[in-house]
């Protein structure tokens, strides 16, 4: 199949080619993953989400109105925040915060401009899951604190 613009591959989509679904998710795939791996402390949750992702995707898509690349890629990443955020509510992860005195010391952490990528992940996944998810709504996604306090 050649290779072909979003749009084009949003169109062919919409109308049952799986040749062209098939490109569209190996295009948005590992992006996608990303922003999944972020929110699940496995890699096989993350998986999960991913997959039930880009089933609402694709079954949602004759509704997204194509208005450039950028608004694609916004729509399918809210929708992977959003199946992600439904997973933690479903195995009951997500629940009213307490204050954890052990989260409140000190801790030594070196500069991040030393930290490599896996690093940073690895720390972030060591998070206790509800302040893993307040941290990537807020610091990652940009949502504000109202919009948190509203999902």
């Amino acid at each position: 199949m050649l290779l072909l613009n979003t749009k084009d591959l949003i169109e062919k989509s919409k109308s049952g080619d799986r040749k062209a679904q098939k490109q569209l998710y190996k295009r948005l795939c590992t992006p996608m993953m990303g922003v999944c791996i972020r929110y699940m402390k496995s890699t096989e949750d993350a998986e999960d989400v991913l997959l039930e992702g880009f089933y609402k995707v694709f079954k949602n898509l004759k509704q997204f109105n194509y208005e450039n690349e950028s608004a694609f890629f916004g729509w399918v990443k809210r929708i992977m925040v959003n199946e992600a955020l439904m997973k933690l509510r479903k195995n009951k992860e997500i629940q009213l915060l307490a204050i954890n005195e052990d989260l409140d010391k000190e801790v030594d952490v070196s500069p991040l401009d030393q930290l490599q990528t896996a690093d940073l992940l690895k720390m972030i996944r060591s998070i206790p899951v509800g302040y893993r998810t307040v941290f990537n709504l807020y610091e990652v996604e940009r949502y504000s604190h109202q919009e948190i306090s509203d999902r």
